[in-house]
């Protein structure tokens, strides 16, 4: 099989191709140049598009003795998952960076050029499992490793996408075992810090990366009483469950910790109040992708559902109607932004994925 093999610069990206390469495939390395400065140098271990990382990528494709090509995906990476993520702030949501990268640039420009160019497959160094269901079809599950699993960022890609990709890394009991097989293979970038963090924003700082793209815009802070308590630079620099930051000039009456519980980009206003406020039990959802069909749609089902890249999952009943996801949680849970993603779960299998548009607790919940 002909498999584009993603090489990130990362020691996870270069063992997958390696075993890519055991596994009898014709493999060739891309890295995909995603930042427009390609003379940005990384900071620490942030990122995985920075000019280091792209060296460290052909130095991994020399070693493993395949074919190695650097792809210029800068201008879809600014105009899909940078402005998305501007957007959604703006809008008063919070983005995940990294299941939009997956969506349009890893499994949509990556994969669309390399079918194009007569691949049949990719290849990522992401932890998750493809499997055969009973049913027939393909089925996305957890990694072996749920410290690694990444799953979640995953759930957007869509079945088409899902059966032309390969996930070596899915079995891997954990991620020393990976480094250790990458210095046996003698890939130099086996002791390579792990990348983290949102990779457009080099020094980490994303209040500050928002501020210089987004300009200051000052507004009001209120309590839930819709008093007065704060002024900020800029409702996009907030988001729902956030405690720190705040900069109140007094605390609340009762001494108690305040967070911020809702946000309205409309009037730029950001509103606070206790963390009792912050505890939701039912979550809308829109922009469903599924990959159950044989889940059907408009019938409650039993599922887990995660909320967050590195969330716990949280039993639940799942309605599908549409483009549409209703969520009820067996309890309730705090901080649920909109923005985020929701995904379904059946066990370690990947039903399907939602953006959240709202949360809130049932009238008469406990």
């Amino acid at each position: 099989m002909q498999v584009l093999a993603a090489l990130s610069g990362g020691v996870d990206s270069a063992v997958a191709a390696a075993r890519a390469v055991d596994a009898g495939h014709d493999v060739v390395g891309v890295h995909m140049a995603l930042s427009r400065s390609r003379a940005e140098h990384r900071t620490g271990s942030r990122g995985c598009c920075s000019i280091e990382d792209a060296s460290d990528a052909r130095r991994a494709a020399d070693t493993l003795g395949i074919p190695f090509y650097v792809w210029d995906l800068s201008e879809e990476f600014e105009e899909t998952v940078v402005a998305d993520f501007l957007a959604e702030y703006e809008a008063g949501r919070t983005p995940n960076p990294c299941v939009r990268c997956n969506e349009h640039v890893k499994f949509s420009s990556l994969l669309d050029r390399g079918i194009a160019l007569g691949f049949d497959a990719v290849a990522t160094g992401h932890y998750a499992r493809i499997e055969r269901g009973g049913h027939g079809g393909l089925e996305l599950h957890r990694a072996a490793t749920m410290e690694k699993d990444q799953s979640y960022v995953l759930a957007v890609m869509g079945a088409e996408r899902l059966a032309r990709s390969l996930f070596p890394l899915g079995d891997a009991p954990s991620k020393d075992v990976i480094r250790a097989e990458a210095a046996a293979r003698g890939l130099s970038l086996s002791e390579k810090p792990d990348s983290y963090d949102i990779c457009f924003v080099a020094d980490g700082d994303t209040a500050g990366f928002l501020r210089r793209r987004l300009g200051d815009r000052p507004g009001e802070i209120l309590d839930e009483t819709g008093a007065k308590v704060g002024e900020h630079a800029g409702s996009y620099q907030f988001t729902v469950g956030q405690r720190k930051g705040l900069r109140l000039p007094r605390p609340a009456a009762d001494g108690a910790p305040r967070y911020v519980t809702e946000i309205r980009p409309e009037s730029n206003t950001v509103i606070v109040g206790p963390s009792a406020l912050l505890s939701v039990d039912e979550i809308s959802g829109t922009d469903v992708v599924w990959l159950a069909d044989d889940v059907p749609a408009h019938q409650p089902h039993p599922a887990t559902v995660q909320l967050r890249a590195h969330g716990e999952p949280h039993p639940a009943v799942v309605v599908r109607e549409g483009d549409g996801l209703t969520v009820t949680l067996d309890q309730t849970v705090r901080g649920v932004a909109a923005g985020q993603s929701a995904v379904v779960y059946d066990g370690t299998r990947v039903l399907g994925q939602a953006t959240i548009s709202g949360a809130r607790r049932r009238e008469g919940a406990a």
